[in-house]
């Protein structure tokens, strides 16, 4: 798995990888040295705060676009979570640019592929937004933009499937301005959290089962 040092419980997505037999190793995409596909069956590429186009982390997005590269070439499979998804779309010829609206809070997707990418509520925490790359597949849209996209045999997600609402708190203490900004209350979101944490647990453990079944191991 690929995270921001700090910022890197995979949630219910390491749960339910873990269950089905994976064993989780993190590698830390703002650390120093090389991460190579060696005796790596499955990249999973968490969120992040960063934008793909800031270039004081350009070393740090190139060194990321080269291994989703190489997980392409390799037919290894990947699934990208938020800013792991817009990651894909930069390095595979796709596009990244900041969304008219940003995304804070638990939100419904129109979805073509219900077992790939479920109705939702998803919670949703992003103000920039990807555009696939030439022959995926969307899956998933708001009105902020396109939520999920299948090429190959990976999956991107704008959406966070992983949260529990412990992540969520953890995040919270550094979002009150973007809640300011996008008129959303924190603890309406909190409380939320806390009502749909066993049905998110839930819709999340089937995504990886339809994305292992579906799309990484067919």
């Amino acid at each position: 798995m690929i995270a921001n040092s700090g910022d890197d419980d995979a949630g219910h997505v390491g749960e339910r990888l873990q269950q089905r037999g994976f064993e989780l190793e993190i590698f830390h995409r703002d650390g120093a040295g090389e991460i190579d596909l060696v005796g790596v069956d499955l990249l999973v590429m968490l969120g992040s705060d960063w934008s793909v186009y800031w270039e004081k982390i350009a070393n740090h997005v190139d060194r990321e676009s080269a291994l989703v590269r190489a997980a392409a070439h390799s037919d290894t499979p990947v699934l990208g979570i938020c800013y792991g998804g817009q990651l894909m779309s930069h390095a595979l010829g796709g596009s990244v640019e900041r969304a008219n609206r940003g995304e804070l809070g638990w939100y419904d997707i129109e979805t073509e592929d219900p077992e790939l990418a479920p109705p939702g509520p998803w919670f949703e925490y992003h103000i920039d937004k990807f555009t696939p790359p030439i022959g995926a597949e969307v899956l998933a849209s708001t009105e902020a933009g396109p939520q999920a996209y299948r090429l190959g045999r990976m999956l991107a997600l704008q959406f966070h499937p992983e949260v529990s609402p412990a992540i969520i708190h953890r995040w919270g203490k550094d979002a009150a301005v973007d809640a300011d900004a996008y008129g959303v209350d924190l603890e309406v979101i909190y409380r939320q959290s806390e009502q749909l944490s066993e049905q998110n647990r839930q819709r999340c453990y089937a995504l990886v089962d339809a994305f292992l079944d579906r799309v990484a191991f067919v």
